[in-house]
């Protein structure tokens, strides 16, 4: 699996070291990495993918095993060497078609390749000794079995119990597919199917809605004539529950305060097919083109994309919205499966800073509805602090209401809080990330 200029593990060794060492989101930078080399083959941008994707998420379990191995902790060894050895030690524990022999020897070729020719020892004698022992690298302590930082693991424990919490740590590490919502106004199911099929994508329908897809074994998600038709979306399952919740009636002025990249007002617009207006909102220019980027694609008139900062009333709107979606920024606990950084990057401190701004966003939003109208408040996180205290907190201090959402989701998805207004979604209990939404009418004046 090589080209001429640069192997497949080259190429991973540098998107791991522009997101191990310095600072970059794995998701960003290895689309960036799979865009400029699209011309490789689509077996050598999968093995480039899972390299990458699953160094990340055992990152912690593969640093124990080097640690195990090796008298220099990973802490202590140079920026490059240590990648290089926890991407390698990845394919010796994790991918069972790659020989434990290739691993090695690749890596010292791109020790020598990236002028550590001294280290070359070093690098393959760590390697051949994980070779040797991996056996013995099967932890019981839930932190290095699933390489999730112990802070987060209590946390849970505290909040569900290890049983839940050990679920959830599974499943963030299962290969899910990719979730895609299908444009229902725009294209029927078995149109989208026929087309994915056609281009031979495995399509699986989802028993969550008649509007979801699970692909898998596709090439390029772009080169797929239902994504350039705007037929299809990604969307996670327990998103595209908000729009199913919201279920805005036709004609409707909906406001999704932060909605870049569109996803959800892109789904709201579906619903409404194609009436009513959706004024999908975020921070910056480069949000909002994301936003824009979709509506061209799928073609919906009735969405409008602008820069405004959630922070800052709109004097102008208040008081004009059927419904508003307030899916704000959060720490991103329950969409590690996607985005495996994020277990790294956040710390403790980070979910009362992110609580207190959900705070300050709701306590300006909540004026665009109009009296009788509703608004959703939602997270992509499973923290009670960011979730279900923010909740309660809203309907303390404004006029709102919670709306009974039971049934909204169907049989498949019953909670008994869903009664009360609110549903918390977590990895392992069912197959899509961690989410939470919340469901409020303004009482009437």
């Amino acid at each position: 699996m090589t080209t001429k200029e640069t192997t497949g593990r080259e190429i991973a060794l540098d998107v791991l070291t522009e997101v191990l060492e310095n600072g970059g989101f794995i998701h960003t930078s290895l689309s960036r990495a799979l865009l400029k080399y699209q011309y490789l083959e689509k077996q050598e941008r999968a093995f480039i993918t899972r390299l990458t994707d699953g160094t990340v998420e055992r990152l912690l379990t593969l640093d124990a095993a080097i640690n195990a191995c090796s008298k220099t902790r990973t802490e202590k060894m140079k920026p490059f060497i240590r990648t290089l050895l926890r991407m390698s030690a990845y394919q010796i524990l994790y991918m069972d078609r790659i020989p434990d022999s290739a691993a090695c020897n690749e890596a010292v070729k791109l020790a020598a390749k990236r002028h550590f020719s001294g280290l070359k020892g070093f690098v393959n004698g760590v390697l051949r000794s994980i070779s040797r022992r991996k056996e013995e690298f099967s932890f019981e302590d839930l932190s290095r079995k699933y390489s999730m930082p112990q802070w987060i693991i209590d946390r849970w424990e505290g909040e569900y119990g290890r049983e839940v919490t050990e679920g959830m740590l599974r499943a963030f590490l299962e290969d899910a597919g990719t979730s895609v919502r299908c444009s229902l106004s725009l294209a029927s199911r078995e149109e989208i199917l026929a087309s994915l099929r056609a281009q031979g994508a495995e399509a699986e329908e989802s028993p969550y809605g008649d509007d979801l897809l699970i692909l898998k074994k596709y090439d390029y998600l772009e080169g797929l004539d239902a994504f350039q038709r705007g037929w299809i979306q990604v969307q996670d399952v327990s998103s595209s529950f908000v729009g199913r919740l919201a279920d805005p009636a036709p004609g409707s002025h909906v406001i999704d305060v932060c909605s870049a990249p569109g996803g959800k007002s892109l789904h709201l617009a579906d619903r409404m097919g194609g009436t009513g207006l959706v004024e999908a909102r975020d921070l910056t220019w480069q949000k909002v083109a994301l936003i824009e980027e979709n509506i061209r694609r799928m073609g919906f008139h009735n969405v409008e994309a602008q820069v405004w900062d959630a922070l800052e009333l709109k004097e102008e709107s208040v008081g004009q919205a059927d419904l508003v979606i307030a899916d704000l920024p959060c720490s991103g606990l329950g969409i590690i499966g996607k985005k495996p950084d994020i277990k790294y990057r956040i710390q403790p401190e980070d979910l009362e800073e992110l609580a207190s701004l959900q705070r300050e966003i709701l306590s300006v939003v909540w004026r665009y509805v109009k009296p009788g109208g509703m608004l959703v408040y939602s997270t992509c996180t499973v923290d009670p602090l960011e979730n279900q205290d923010n909740a309660a907190w809203f309907g303390e201090h404004f006029p709102f209401d919670p709306v009974n959402i039971e049934g909204g989701l169907g049989e498949m998805v019953r909670e008994d809080s869903m009664r009360d207004g609110w549903i918390q979604i977590l990895p392992g209990k069912y197959p899509c990330d961690g989410f939470f939404i919340a469901v409020f009418r303004r009482r009437a004046e």
